[in-house]
């Protein structure tokens, strides 16, 4: 019997913890998880092009919807044949809806929300939210555009990637009770139509639900259980996670038990390094973050000895590579004060040398944490 496009298979359980490893059967390949998932908004990642990516073996790449419908237009990348074609990657995608987009236009970052200036801000981009979706102003030009569970995975068909999100909301973390009630139910909503459009035509292509329900351990099961009960392929778990690492943790302490354990799930926008260790032992099998190569445009190099600063006037004379322990091209040819210098003279070049060290690093992590699962040590 041939198996589905789409499937998560099992390899193995931590005896140890809920940390587990297993592999994600996609139409572009497989995804060995538990995996990192780096973040190409406008369908790049930022300093590094596709091939590259691949050769890093990168299984898994996030692109964002929104953006795309802005820039250059899901339809132009649809003639082109696909975001897979267009962009030249030959190894899984996976795009969100939008719906995050809800949320930074109203709220700003989720930096300024979490320190509690998230208090909606007096904003034209968003000029209508409700039950039918959300009425954006286009950053770009200005024109309004209207997002909805159909329009969010219509666009996404166009994309054509692997796996797809439905639409939804994400409340900020200072959200009055009863009004995260209300966004939750409505998100609920948008996720069903998301669900029946997307079964329309299915495209080769697998869906995630979002779970929701803020830190609320009660809104958080009802979530779990609404969303388990429809034919989605997976769970992202979104909304908002918490305004520190540790009520995060706690959340999917709670959470984590009350999805099914035959399905894959994905933790969305986490990537710091404290996080991953802790959260892969509660049974989370991808994550998704923009954090490393943000971090190498600002000089800062993930390494086995902990984070280097390449700014700092001590790697001024130091001719060593970065990590002595790491094979990244950039840590195989060229020295810390090479990569100072090219941060000094606002060189192009430190952000595409930073951000493949940093991108290698996170390969390469990952791969240490399946071997630890399957040893036996997480």
């Amino acid at each position: 019997m041939n198996k589905p496009f789409f499937h998560f298979e099992l390899i193995y359980q931590s005896k140890k913890s809920r940390a587990r490893v297993g592999k994600i059967h996609t139409p572009h390949g497989i995804i060995e998880t538990p995996n990192f998932v780096p973040v190409g908004t406008n369908a790049t990642a930022k300093a590094l092009d596709s091939v590259l990516l691949d050769e890093l073996d990168v299984q898994l790449m996030f692109c964002n919807t929104y953006h795309l419908m802005l820039q250059p237009g899901t339809e132009l990348i649809k003639q082109a044949g696909g975001l897979h074609t267009f962009m030249n990657r030959k190894k899984p995608i996976i795009t969100d809806s939008g719906g995050f987009q809800v949320f930074s236009l109203m709220y700003g970052t989720v930096h300024d929300e979490l320190k509690s200036k998230g208090k909606k801000q007096e904003t034209n981009a968003i000029l209508k939210i409700n039950e039918d979706g959300v009425l954006f102003r286009s950053y770009r030009d200005g024109a309004p555009i209207l997002l909805t569970p159909e329009t969010s995975v219509q666009a996404q068909k166009d994309l054509g990637a692997d796996i797809i999100i439905p639409f939804d909301e994400l409340p900020a973390y200072h959200t009055d009770p009863k009004k995260l009630v209300t966004s939750l139910e409505r998100t609920h909503r948008w996720e069903q139509r998301s669900l029946e459009k997307h079964l329309e035509n299915r495209n080769n292509q697998a869906m995630y639900a979002v779970i929701h329900g803020g830190v609320e351990n009660a809104l958080r099961k009802k979530s779990c259980d609404f969303l388990t009960s429809l034919a989605f392929d997976g769970f992202a778990i979104g909304g908002s996670l918490g305004k520190t690492r540790e009520q995060m943790l706690e959340m999917l302490t709670v959470m984590m038990p009350h999805l099914p354990t035959e399905k894959p799930n994905h933790l969305l926008g986490i990537g710091d390094l404290p996080s991953l260790e802790p959260a892969i032992k509660l049974g989370i099998d991808t994550f998704d973050s923009s954090h490393p190569t943000r971090c190498a445009r600002h000089g800062l190099l993930f390494t086995q000895q902990g984070m280097v600063k390449i700014l700092n006037e001590q790697y001024k004379h130091d001719f060593t590579p970065p990590d002595v322990t790491c094979g990244c091209y950039t840590c195989r040819n060229y020295t810390k004060a090479y990569l100072r210098h090219l941060f000094k003279a606002h060189e192009l070049t430190a952000y595409h040398l930073t951000s493949l060290h940093n991108v290698y690093h996170m390969m390469e992590l990952f791969k240490s944490y399946r071997t630890a699962i399957l040893q036996g040590q997480l």
